[in-house]
């Protein structure tokens, strides 16, 4: 059929089970039929929409143009005839009307004083699904919590009696001004937060002079974040390698072409952690109903959560070897992401790359994989000691993310040798809770942040910033007491064992 023709939504109902599988989205009829055991969320979802519009289902964990990504372009049957189609009728259940209630009853951002604020209120006001996705973490979730608790191990030796009537917190990332040594790192489906998705931190990153990180799985597309910068916005991209090195060399040539300023390559990902709130969530997800009449088992694998429905694409196959051929490909600065081990950092500046993000992926892939904080002494210590290089370098960048909640956080980490720090979930909460302006109130308290601490601490400039102004003596003992911070253990929720299902009166 023609990509042109007009179909109306009762004859695209017709086709509603496993033999013929038609679905809409935004306003196309695709076939999905020969799709359906090969969709990585399960065909399950898919046969929920079959004959209908999915596009409520399909835009929160999509980018705009998955669809056409993933099927050949003649599985495009047309467009639908305008007000014909068969939606799924969204019933307001009495969970999601107290929602709402909540949502309502927010405080002003007034009386929101710091990053963990975000996410206690998040918590009460986000839909389960997307705290399930942006909370969850690996396994026992000891390295989610490690990565906070870390940097409660390094202690500050403040200066005295230095001016400071004039301080500075501004840097450079890559050579590109920022007024904070901080840049939002790349998060995976923003629109399960917030309808604007990632557009929240693209508009307010150019606000505030910062830098934003393109995530892969957006879920806007990466044009439509490219687009929505202001002149001169410097935006960087966070690649998952394709197994399809086509589809790779496409994204970052095309990356470079719109201007990006620097390729992020996530290296800790080859399989996905077991991220079980977000699974144990999903058991609950789906109607029976509707996945009976579906003509689904109950043997369906339902534990996956979101991410697994949207990365099934990524290489496990990535090795070293295939950094020349990056090389080849781009001339956009390579830093790899997800380095846990100074071995690794050494490898990556022998092989000429401009940088490392020292990181565990926020504690979502290997549990009891070390902090990055942690991981970046021992990077400072042995490039020092291997190749003579001294930290803060602008040649070989060191970042790192993870656990980040206060300016003395990264304050620390630019002590010890960090060129900037990446903050990912404390801005997903803020935009969840509050959108834009969230986004923007969470920069304006770090602004605030780093004006005091840089007093407090006797430093004018990032650059004044120095090794000896902290204590990082005890930060590789994994079993010493450190003090408790009642913002952080009282927004974290506990993880739940398998439990009893729910007892039914049959009367």
């Amino acid at each position: 059929m023609s990509s042109k023709k007009v179909i109306s939504g009762k004859e695209v109902a017709v086709h509603n089970n496993r033999e013929s599988c038609w679905i809409i989205v935004h306003g196309k009829v695709y076939d999905v039929t020969d799709f359906l055991d090969d969709h990585p969320g399960g065909s399950k979802i898919i046969l929920k929409y079959a004959g209908k519009d999915a596009t409520q289902e399909y835009e929160p964990i999509h980018p705009p143009d998955a669809i056409t990504t993933h099927l050949a372009p003649e599985k495009c049957l047309g467009s639908v005839e305008p007000d014909t189609a068969l939606k799924i009728e969204v019933k307001v259940s009495d969970l999601e009307k107290q929602r709402l209630e909540r949502v309502a009853r927010r405080p002003p951002l007034s009386e929101v004083l710091n990053l963990h604020d975000f996410e206690a209120i998040a918590k009460l006001v986000m839909p389960e699904k997307a705290w399930a996705y942006y909370s969850s973490a690996a396994d026992d979730e000891i390295t989610n919590r490690e990565n906070h608790t870390a940097y409660h191990r390094v202690w500050f030796r403040p200066r005295i009696m230095i001016d400071v009537t004039k301080v500075d917190w501004s840097t450079k990332i890559l050579g590109h001004h920022t007024s904070m040594p901080i840049y939002i790192t790349a998060t995976a489906l923003g629109k399960l937060g917030h309808p604007d998705g990632e557009l929240n931190f693209t508009r307010a990153a150019a606000n505030h002079n910062i830098i934003q990180m393109i995530p892969t799985l957006a879920s806007c597309s990466f044009d439509e974040l490219v687009d929505a910068a202001q002149p001169g916005q410097v935006q960087f991209l966070q690649l998952y390698v394709n197994t399809n090195r086509d589809v790779t060399k496409r994204i970052v040539q095309h990356a470079e072409r719109r201007g990006i300023k620097g390729l992020f390559i996530t290296v800790d990902a080859p399989q996905l952690g077991r991220r079980e709130k977000d699974m144990r969530q999903k058991f609950e997800a789906d109607d029976p109903s509707e996945v009976k009449n579906a003509g689904e088992s109950d043997s369906v694998d339902r534990s996956q959560g979101a991410a697994r429905a949207i990365s099934s694409f990524i290489d496990p196959g990535l090795q070293w070897s295939d950094i020349p051929w990056f090389k080849k490909i781009t001339k956009m600065p390579l830093i790899l992401k997800g380095v846990q081990r100074w071995e690794d950092a050494l490898k990556a500046y022998d092989l000429g790359l401009t940088g490392v993000v020292l990181s565990n992926h926020g504690g979502r892939q290997l549990d009891f994989a070390p902090s990055g904080l942690e991981v970046l002494v021992e990077v400072v210590e042995q490039l020092g000691k291997k190749r003579g290089l001294k930290f803060p370098n602008e040649k070989f960048q060191l970042f790192v993310d993870g656990g980040v909640r206060r300016a003395t956080d990264v304050i620390k980490a630019v002590a010890l040798g960090a060129t900037a720090v990446g903050i990912g979930r404390p801005f997903l909460y803020a935009h969840s809770a509050y959108g834009q302006e969230g986004v923007e109130h969470g920069l304006q308290i770090l602004q605030d942040e780093f004006q005091m601490n840089l007093r407090l601490i006797g430093a004018n400039t990032i650059k004044d910033i120095s090794r000896d102004m902290v204590d990082a003596s005890g930060l590789g003992s994994h079993v010493v007491s450190v003090p408790g911070d009642r913002l952080y253990d009282s927004n974290y929720e506990s993880m739940q064992h398998a439990q009893l299902r729910e007892l039914k009166a049959k009367l």
